[in-house]
């Protein structure tokens, strides 16, 4: 039964997140009667997660996951939301949230409602604010950990959300925390990376700070070696404090915290940050909760108890379920049970997937779900005896497939889809080189991963991927002499969690394909034995690869055909289009 104060904190919780969802309904409704501008409307839109789309009329929204743990109920709920607002899809991200697109304005309040009925929010998904905190989906079942980070990345994200402080910063901030010995969440790339550590018996972090991608990507610095876990909110506080008092308000394009340590150097702002938490510690600042809400970030009181798989439908072991197994599948340090992958295309859900995937998790898991950065799902305490039926249900939802984490599990933003930034549709140049690349068979090829986003901004994190794509467009002459837009994409080579990927050069989207497979044959040929990617793309240079793909750069259209000049997954001729941008806002 919950205490007095859990009840008190779940009281307030509730006030405060229905109180905003009917603000928003009423600022919906004033800009409607043209009573708020569309400039005054915007940021109450994306304050909580609310976005425009390139398409007039509708939104995307965008549902904040803290740690990308949901439980079954939440799921089901993500499901039925996905059914009555956004036409039966939903989309995971690559920072563990779930987006639903082409949602009309006037169904966005009742929506909110149904999402904070299992206690998810979307406010501060979006806009100039503390993102959604993102943690190692494998936390708690992992050998190598030092400690479950989870706990300490839903608290925190409670602790700055609704607050003054973090409402309207220069522009976005990202945490992310890892337990593992593999970054399964690249800290490297967020304004704080938080790495599970133990130092004389006590749990801590080691922390990095502004690091970050889109169109200028900036390797992070060690601000502390180790941090007492307790000591999570303040030190934070004490890094936003400094970002938000000289993060550039006045340009957004240089507005984030890897600005701030570019222009003003590194010990400036690690003393200015030291400044801050001495303030914190005389006069008091945001406090680090006690316990979170129920269902917030996955918590739950009294766990569900775990699933057998016993009710689900038998499945007679098959060929394709043996390969599924061998890659989909992998111990946890609970002896007897296994996590399971599911490899989710481009991060695509229905909503009868969504719920299908809750069955599972209640009937052979633990009632949880985990969102990877990845854009996958993760089950967790299936027995080992009920992998079977759980492939079974898979097969049955579309879900089966294999090769999860692997080349062919290709990662991509949403794109042209729905964005207003983007100049190509990167889920469709994600689909075909999935294709492309599921008939490569040695093992270090397909442990190589593909990110891909339809602009510079690195929505897809094309920046650490072993090959990363970004949108961009050109002309090309065409049959009749006259230039014509063509779909590109950048090409990088050889990024890591850590390290940035190599500019090579623009290819026609058309031409992908063609030069990933040149690439990945000359790897197949020249690479020399214990030799990474990353190693074997330095030892032969950019130079190379731009000789390598040179005659796919500038296509004749006569000579390669007309499909050149279309975007993948189009029927049509490629042609820019550019709304305003609202990840930059």
């Amino acid at each position: 039964m919950a205490t007095n104060d859990q009840q008190l904190l779940e009281q307030q919780y509730d006030s405060t997140v229905r109180a905003d969802i009917e603000e928003f309904r009423a600022k919906s409704q004033a800009w409607v009667n043209k009573e708020i501008t569309d400039d005054q409307f915007r940021a109450q839109r994306l304050r909580r997660g609310v976005y425009g789309q390139r398409q007039e009329g509708v939104h995307m929204i965008r549902t904040k996951i803290p740690g990308g743990l949901l439980t079954s109920d939440q799921m089901r709920k993500m499901g039925d939301v996905a059914d009555a607002v956004a036409g039966g899809k939903g989309h995971l991200t690559t920072r563990q949230n779930i987006q639903y697109h082409f949602v009309p304005l006037a169904q966005v309040p009742d929506a909110l409602h149904m999402l904070a009925d299992v206690r998810l929010t979307t406010r501060e998904a979006c806009y100039n604010t503390v993102r959604n905190v993102t943690a190692c989906p494998l936390a708690g079942l992992l050998a190598d950990e030092p400690f479950n980070v989870q706990p300490y990345a839903r608290r925190l994200a409670l602790a700055f959300l609704h607050k003054e402080l973090t409402d309207a910063l220069p522009r976005k901030f990202k945490v992310a925390f890892s337990g593992g010995e593999v970054d399964t969440v690249a800290t490297a790339i967020n304004d704080l990376g938080l790495r599970a550590v133990v130092k004389d018996g006590k749990p801590g972090f080691r922390v990095t700070v502004a690091g970050g991608l889109g169109p200028l990507p900036t390797e992070p610095k060690l601000l502390w070696d180790f941090i007492d876990a307790e000591d999570v909110v303040r030190r934070t506080e004490a890094v936003i404090r400094v970002f938000n008092t000289h993060g550039n308000r006045n340009n957004k394009d240089k507005a984030r915290l890897k600005f701030v340590l570019r222009e003003r150097g590194f010990e400036w702002l690690k003393n200015a940050i030291e400044e801050q938490y001495a303030d914190i510690l005389k006069n008091g600042g945001i406090a680090m909760p006690d316990s979170v809400p129920e269902n917030f970030g996955g918590f739950v009181s009294t766990p569900p108890p775990k699933g057998t798989g016993e009710f689900l439908p038998i499945f007679d072991p098959t060929p394709e379920f043996q390969e599924w197994q061998k890659t989909n599948v992998r111990d946890q340090k609970q002896p007897g049970y296994k996590m399971v992958t599911v490899m989710v295309r481009q991060g695509n859900l229905t909503g009868d997937q969504m719920r299908g995937l809750a069955q599972i998790a209640d009937q052979a898991g633990d009632g949880f779900l985990r969102v990877t950065m990845s854009q996958n799902i993760v089950f967790a305490y299936v027995p080992a005896g009920a992998l079977a039926r759980v492939y079974g249900m898979l097969a049955n939802m579309g879900l089966s497939a294999d090769r999860a984490q692997e080349i062919s599990d290709v990662v991509t933003c949403p794109g042209a889809y729905s964005c207003n930034l983007a100049l190509t549709k990167s889920m469709g140049l994600g689909d075909a080189l999935a294709t492309s690349t599921r008939k490569y068979d040695d093992p270090q090829v397909r442990d190589l991963k593909i990110r891909i986003s339809g602009c510079p901004n690195s929505c897809g994190q094309h920046w650490i991927g072993d090959l990363g794509f970004y949108g961009n467009a050109r002309k090309v002459e065409g049959k009749d002499g006259q230039k014509q837009e063509v779909p590109y994409y950048k090409m990088l080579l050889g990024g890591t969690e850590t390290e940035f990927g190599l500019t090579v050069q623009s290819l026609p989207a058309r031409m992908v394909p063609v030069a990933v497979d040149r690439v990945l044959s000359h790897f197949l040929e020249n690479r020399q034995a214990g030799e990474s990617f990353r190693e074997y793309v330095k030892r032969f240079k950019v130079d190379t690869f731009k000789k390598l793909t040179a005659d796919l750069e500038k296509p004749v259209v006569a000579e390669v055909g007309e499909d050149v000049l279309k975007d993948w997954g189009d029927n049509e001729n490629f042609s820019l289009q550019l709304g305003r941008g609202e990840c930059a806002a």
